[in-house]
């Protein structure tokens, strides 16, 4: 796995990379230049030793992130490790803790594919109700022929099959004298358009109470499914938000799990497997942006540049890294567990200059190399897959909002209305546009900088960079009276 010195390293190869001028050179650009093959090359480098078995990281820790605040640092933390020995209390309490986060959020991710199930079913379902309503919107319209052809097909096939040797279709494909029947039942609308029709009395006395009972099941039938179709859009809308009531909960219990995790350290030689042992690897990033007018005022910078526009930002940039070994011991406290570490405290402060862009591209990079990885399966497993379905969601239970709107927009295929389609135009033309800038911003390569640039901005960010790394190291040093070696 790359370091953060690495990857500070390829985002700026010519300042923070002493090999940066050979990989320019290999790969052409910043974004093609492979992370392990950078040798990190950081403005100033200071270091905190400090070895204490009573005394715990948290003081370290802490007394470091209120400092960097107070210097006026906007401060986060990009990593957060720890390995512990299996032969120790430590490994087996979070161990038995990561497991009880993991059965919880397991039993909530099947509770969720379940309803998910019923989600997709629901949506199969209204599909198929709105094709059937859009057969009895049409008998309404220019349609209306077609309509009627279809239903009495469906009457056929659903409903009067159910007589079996007496329907219909039985009657005229299986006994003589009724092969005129079907013809008739699709021609007539009502009872007196089979007196009209030139067929002998036995076919108009089967014919005309199967056209009464067809017209009934028409209204009747129409009246149940529209009942029913608006009964499933409230049954969905119910079922997507318990799933996404699940989701939410199933999320910090695996969050929780995943953080619970122990890095893989087997050759780190303080891990020694029947050892009481703890490992913790912490580290943060700091960034102060320069001011340029007040830079300006000040006289660090030529006066003209109080009124200078510029495309981007300039940070002093610090990195401190926490590097503990440590004892765990558990101790009692009203009534709960808790674990104390004394130990070995490793605490380095590394000075860069970035601008806003190489910032940008350092945190894509700590996505890539999943250094700060944040449960991305699980939002694949709660959030992507409803996402899938989201369009169709939407067009169901936004359809009387959306209805005005979808006329306006296209008449011409009713169909389309059954995908979404009316309903889905600007949603995906937002999230298109959302993917171009996506996209655009992944393939953005990093403009080279200006004489303005190189020459006042950066020269001042790796001056004060250098500056607060070393005042961060020196009032931690004198106020804990800590050795130290750099």
């Amino acid at each position: 796995m790359a370091s953060i010195q690495q990857i500070i390293g390829k985002v700026s190869p010519m300042l923070h990379a002493e090999n940066g001028g050979e990989l320019l050179k290999k790969y052409k650009t910043v974004e093609n230049i492979p992370v392990g093959e950078v040798k990190p090359k950081p403005l100033a480098e200071h270091s905190l030793i400090y070895d204490s078995p009573t005394e715990a990281l948290e003081p370290i820790y802490f007394f470091t992130i209120d400092l960097m605040n107070n210097l006026g640092i906007e401060t986060e933390k990009i990593v957060d490790n720890f390995s512990a020995t299996p032969g120790g209390g430590y490994f087996g309490e979070m161990g038995q803790r990561a497991s009880i986060m993991q059965q919880q959020g397991s039993k909530l991710l099947g509770d969720v594919n379940t309803v998910l199930r019923s989600v997709l079913n629901i949506i199969y379902d209204l599909k198929e109700f709105r094709t059937r309503l859009k057969t009895y919107d049409d008998l309404n319209s220019e349609n209306k022929e077609s309509a009627w052809l279809v239903l009495k097909q469906i009457w056929m096939d659903r409903v009067d099959i159910q007589k079996q040797n007496s329907s219909i279709k039985a009657m005229a494909l299986g006994q003589g004298g009724f092969q005129t029947l079907i013809d008739a039942f699709l021609v007539a609308k009502d009872e007196k358009d089979v007196d009209k029709m030139d067929l002998n009395e036995r076919v108009k006395r089967i014919l005309k109470p199967r056209v009464h009972e067809f017209n009934i099941w028409v209204r009747e039938s129409e009246r149940e499914l529209r009942k029913r179709y608006e009964l499933e859009k409230t049954y969905l809308k119910s079922q997507v938000n318990s799933l996404k009531i699940y989701s939410r909960w199933a999320k910090p219990y695996l969050k929780a799990a995943q953080q619970l995790e122990m890095k893989s350290n087997d050759r780190e030689p303080a891990l020694v497997k029947t050892f009481n042992t703890l490992i913790l690897e912490l580290t943060l990033f700091g960034k102060s942006k320069i001011d340029v007018r007040a830079e300006a005022v000040s006289g660090e910078f030529p006066r003209d540049f109080e009124k200078l526009k510029t495309s981007r930002d300039y940070h002093a940039c610090v990195l401190v890294d926490f590097k503990f070994r440590g004892i765990p011991q558990r101790i009692s406290q009203g009534g709960q567990a808790h674990y104390s570490f004394g130990g070995k405290a490793e605490v380095k402060f590394t000075a860069y200059a970035l601008n806003s862009d190489e910032i940008e591209l350092f945190n894509r990079e700590l996505e890539k190399d999943d250094i700060n990885d944040m449960l991305k399966v699980v939002e694949g497993i709660t959030s992507e897959s409803l996402e899938q379905i989201q369009s169709d969601i939407d067009y169901f239970l936004d359809e009387k909002n959306s209805e005005e709107g979808k006329k306006k927009k296209d008449e011409s295929n009713p169909f389309l209305a059954l995908f979404g389609y009316y309903n889905k135009n600007s949603e995906s033309e937002k999230k298109e546009g959302k993917k171009e800038t996506k996209n655009t911003e992944k393939k953005k390569i990093l403009k080279p900088e200006t004489w303005i640039e190189k020459t006042y901005f950066r020269e001042r960010a790796a001056k004060r960079a250098k500056e607060t790394a070393f005042n961060l190291f020196d009032v931690y040093k004198q106020a804990h009276g800590m050795p130290s070696y750099t």
